[in-house]
């Protein structure tokens, strides 16, 4: 079992093995602020504070095979295994001193408590003026960017996790995510077309899907060294740029219209990634006056 799923069990047994789904959330992110030997979860800035796409899917998959079950308002160990045990030490200290310090904490509570301590992850909240004085209010306005000068950017999600890789777009004030993969599939969590889409919905970004400007996925299996890259490209250029300029126009509106447009595939470096192609052709139309700038 990962680690990190070892943690959430653990946090349920020292907590008479069931919590609120918002204890849940919130108690997970006060864990992920120590800085332990292993990483557990990100999180975002959601509907309702600190919230990891990743801390939930992983309790779906633990519902799946009996171990957690699941109500409307909360999720309950149902196995016997002492999983506290199983943690490092430091880390079964921190979960132990969670059921003492936490142990009479309320929803409300432990909102109010991250809201404050933590005002980034309130930035999107629906409810945070019921937790947070006028001037706290104000003060999420400094935990906010307001970047509004036009710029096409490009950003990979490979070896990142969808919280971190949606932080990036949240403080860049991106506006659209333009997923430019010909097939929005992906073995990692979070970035398959739906769960991406849901996920910029949840953080008040538009997504959108152009495959057409993609490039299959055949063509991109013997890609071992920069100059098999290169080849490829240079094959994208001539043959396949050419024949999309209605979906880069597309994208250019797209980008005049919100000011600030992210263009999405796997490659962390653009100089491995067709993202940096395209968006240099996009620059190359006659109206484009912006910047391009590569996260």
């Amino acid at each position: 079992m990962y680690y990190r799923r070892k943690i959430v069990l653990s946090l349920l047994q020292v907590f008479n093995n069931e919590l609120d789904k918002i204890q849940v959330q919130k108690l997970l992110f006060l864990f992920s602020r120590y800085k332990t030997k292993r990483k557990t979860y990100d999180f975002v800035p959601y509907k309702y504070g600190c919230f990891s796409f990743h801390a939930n899917a992983d309790l779906y998959t633990l519902k799946k095979y009996g171990i957690v079950s699941e109500s409307s308002k909360s999720w309950k160990k149902l196995d016997e295994t002492n999983y506290l045990i199983q943690l490092d030490k430091e880390d079964k200290k921190i979960i132990s001193d969670f059921g003492i310090i936490y142990k009479n904490k309320t929803n409300d509570d432990l909102i109010d408590l991250t809201y404050k301590r933590y005002p980034y992850y309130a930035i999107n909240s629906i409810i945070s003026d019921k937790y947070l004085s006028n001037e706290e209010m104000k003060n999420l306005n400094n935990y906010r960017s307001f970047e509004d000068e036009t710029i096409l950017f490009t950003i990979g999600y490979e070896g990142i996790s969808l919280e971190h890789y949606l932080n990036k777009l949240i403080k860049n004030n991106i506006k659209v995510l333009c997923d430019v993969r010909k097939n929005a599939l992906s073995m990692k969590y979070g970035f398959s077309k739906s769960q991406l889409n849901n996920a910029c919905e949840g953080v008040g970004i538009i997504y959108i899907h152009i495959p057409e400007v993609g490039i299959n996925s055949d063509k991109r299996r013997e890609l071992n060294t920069q100059k098999d890259y290169d080849k490829l490209f240079q094959e994208y250029v001539s043959n396949d740029l050419s024949k999309t300029k209605n979906y880069q126009k597309e994208i250019l509106n797209l980008l005049k219209q919100n000011k600030r447009v992210a263009l999405t595939c796997f490659e962390a470096d653009e100089c491995q990634c067709h993202r940096a192609h395209l968006a240099k052709a996009i620059s190359n139309f006659k109206e484009f006056e912006y910047k391009v700038e590569h996260l």
